[in-house]
């Protein structure tokens, strides 16, 4: 099942599903990592590194108090995203579906120019989704490459039948990239493909997953 991440343009997306907890990875097998996907390890310090980009952009904010008291879940809000991005990647791999530079250029001036100018969409951005500056790029690549997946498929998002048609997609790929979620931040739903239990605040569902706000430090 689907959802998405908004900014000024309904800007990402992630599909929510899910599946068991593997090795823990706050344990021997895997010390110093926040998750390990396909074998690759994201690193605390890497995740770490995220919310402190957000946290600086904010504190530079004139609502800067508002937006943190509003990001308490910034933490596992990055790792979702972080851990979705690797199953979206694998989804489209298998699919045969590539984004290039242009393809994210592209989207950023729709999204610069719905939004009013860059430096709207960047207020927009850190505000809705918690995203800094410097990771816009990032949240765009991956609405455009869940556009190209579900192209790929012929599926349309706008329908529930496409809809399940790329969470199925994304399952699949979750369950074969053996997500394994440190248990600090959670664990991994294959079938939901998000942390159990999590739900940001700017996700609106497509279709109907189970989902609810959970503790997360910052």
């Amino acid at each position: 099942m689907h959802r998405r991440r908004r900014t000024a343009l309904t800007v990402s997306a992630a599909l929510l599903a899910g599946a068991p907890l593997l090795t823990a990875c706050g344990s021997e097998a895997h010390p110093g990592a926040a998750a390990v996907v396909g074998g690759d390890r994201i690193e605390v310090s890497t995740l770490q590194s995220q919310v402190a980009a957000v946290r600086e952009a904010q504190r530079d904010s004139k609502d800067a108090s508002q937006l943190i008291d509003k990001s308490g879940q910034l933490s596992r809000a990055k790792l979702h995203g972080m851990i979705f991005d690797r199953v979206l990647d694998r989804a489209a791999q298998d699919a045969g579906v590539t984004v290039d530079r242009n393809d994210i250029q592209q989207m950023r001036r729709a999204a610069a120019a719905q939004s009013g100018g860059e430096a709207r969409l960047q207020t927009a951005m850190l505000q809705q989704s918690w995203v800094a500056p410097g990771q816009i790029d990032a949240v765009l690549r991956e609405q455009v490459q869940l556009t190209k997946l579900a192209q790929a498929l012929g599926a349309d998002l706008q329908q529930p039948a496409g809809q399940q048609a790329v969470g199925e997609a994304l399952s699949k790929a979750s369950k074969a990239l053996r997500v394994d979620v440190n248990p600090r931040y959670g664990t991994w739903d294959n079938k939901q493909t998000q942390l159990a239990d999590y739900k940001a605040p700017w996700i609106t569902q497509v279709t109907k997953p189970a989902g609810a706000n959970a503790e997360a430090g910052a």
